[in-house]
């Protein structure tokens, strides 16, 4: 499931990435929470075409909220974003983290 979601040339990973990249910022997935997708669709039994979805749900209002936010460079999905547990962490174009 993972490589599905990052290894094929029209990747849900990629795509996502390209989709941040027009607002200028940096996407990145933690192998963790690749696994926490994968994880979800299997318990779900949707398989991969239910990977979509999960994404979806996550990326919505990160989407939605970005572009009023000019100092984000670099958005990180973690694990805890996966579950529902927390924010991506998000980094300005220094690297810094920002709370």
């Amino acid at each position: 499931m993972v490589h599905i979601l990052t290894k094929p040339k029209n990747a849900l990973e990629k795509q996502y990435k390209k989709l941040l990249l027009l607002d200028n910022v940096e996407l990145e997935f933690e192998e963790i929470a690749l696994r926490e997708i994968a994880k979800k669709a299997i318990e779900r039994n949707t398989g991969a075409r239910g990977l979509r979805s999960i994404i979806e749900n996550i990326m919505l209002e990160i989407m939605f909220d970005l572009p009023s936010r000019p100092e984000i460079s670099k958005c990180v999905i973690t694990d805890e974003t996966v579950n529902g547990n927390g924010l991506p962490d998000f980094y300005n174009e220094k690297g810094e983290k920002i709370d």
